[in-house]
This record gives C-alpha cells, sequence and structure tokens, in this order.
C-alpha cells in the first residue's frame, strides 16, 4: 500500500480524478472499471473499502463495483509484490508446458502459486488465456508480456529483476522488463507490451477509452 487507505481517505483522495474521468463517459456506470484502477494504482490493491468509496463517489449501486472488480483478473484484492507474474495456464499455453513452467516458477522462487516472495519482490498468479495463444507458454510481468517461455528464458528474467532490486534500480521495473538484456541485442524471453492487449498501459490513456463490457448485474 502507498497511501493511507480508508473508505474516507480514498473519497477525499479520488473524488476529483474520478470526477474528470466520468466526463469522458456517457453514464456513471461507465467509469466504475478507469475507477478502481485507478485506486488500484494509488494504493496497490482494491477491496471492499475501495468499492463502497467509488460506489459512493459515482453515486452506482456497490454491487456494479463488485461485479466488475472480481470478475477482471486486473483488479487486485490484496497487496502484492512489485513484480506480478501471471502465467496463463488455458488449454493452448497448457499443451505447450505452463504447468512445467509455473513449477519452475514455485522452486525458483520458493513460493506456491497465489503467495509472494518474502523480500515482496514476486507475486506468483495462474490466469486464464492472456490472448497469446499463438505465442504460447505465455506470461505477463505486470503489464508486460513474454512468450514462448523456457526455463532458460524465465531464469533470465528473474535474474535481471532480482538485480535490479538489489542494486536499487527498481524504480521503473515495468520499464527495464523493455529492455535488451543480452550481448546479441535480442529482447527478454520475447516481450510484448500490454498495448492494445488491454485498455491501458497507464491511468492516463486508460481513462481516455472505453472499458471492456463486463457482466451484466
Amino acid at each position: 500500500m502507498t497511501a493511507e487507505y480508508s473508505k474516507q481517505t480514498i473519497i477525499a483522495d479520488l473524488t476529483a480524478p474520478i470526477a474528470d474521468i466520468v466526463k469522458r463517459y456517457p453514464t456513471q456506470r461507465s467509469a466504475i472499471m478507469p475507477a478502481l484502477y485507478l485506486a488500484q494504482e494509488k494504493y496497490g490493491f482494491i477491496d471492499e473499502t475501495a468499492y463502497l468509496a467509488i460506489s459512493e463517489i459515482l453515486d452506482v449501486p456497490e454491487i456494479w463495483v463488485f461485479e466488475l472488480a472480481s470478475f477482471y483478473t486486473l483488479y487486485k484484492n490484496k497487496n502484492i509484490g512489485k513484480c506480478h507474474l501471471q502465467i496463463c495456464t488455458n488449454v493452448p499455453c497448457m499443451l505447450r508446458g505452463a504447468y512445467d513452467m509455473l513449477e519452475h516458477l514455485q522452486t525458483r522462487l520458493g513460493i506456491s502459486q497465489g503467495d509472494t516472495s518474502k523480500d515482496g519482490l514476486f507475486t506468483l498468479s495462474t490466469v486464464e488465456c492472456i490472448g497469446s495463444c499463438d505465442v504460447a507458454p505465455a506470461m505477463m510481468v505486470n503489464e508486460i508480456y513474454h512468450t514462448k517461455l523456457s526455463k532458460q528464458s524465465i531464469n533470465q528474467l528473474l535474474d535481471q529483476l532480482t538485480q535490479a532490486e538489489t542494486e536499487s534500480l527498481a524504480t521503473d521495473i515495468l520499464s527495464l522488463t523493455q529492455n535488451t538484456s543480452s550481448a546479441n541485442n535480442e529482447p527478454l524471453a520475447n516481450e510484448q507490451p500490454l498495448a492494445n492487449k488491454q485498455f491501458s498501459e497507464n491511468t492516463e490513456s486508460l481513462t481516455k477509452s472505453e472499458p471492456t463490457a463486463g457482466p451484466e448485474s
């Protein structure tokens, strides 16, 4: 958590920026997803406290907020590590060795799926389909795609992220994953930016695009 977290502080902090978001949409309900993302960016996660605050700010039923927050995996209801490793285990990735990659990650990090490393650097999760079936097995590190995974490429990625933290260069881990890392200048683990796969790489661009349709209440 990066800021004081309570219903009152969330309302005080986010009423103005959410009001700006609302101006871009035809209804209050349409602003729920970017409002949730805004809260998550500020506090590190969102839970019942944030749902209540956002429903009050937008003047919508709390269930509308909850159904979206619980449906989409990009919303986190607990604090996570600086590097969120989300490995796809859907059928194409499974057939290309996703579970072997998951087992390797668990062994290498010393944690189970759903857990965070003791140093707070890595959280490991499984997700269903991240839209990279043609380059499976695939994983997201925060908002960056890494495809055609192998144990070697995973080791290389984890080594770089750990080294960055150790050297206190991890102020922008996301940009690190976009850099080339080897002597032959090949991209690390075939990374692909999230842009065009979800609605934004950052809160500013997210609030300017239409939210993905969610489940009907």
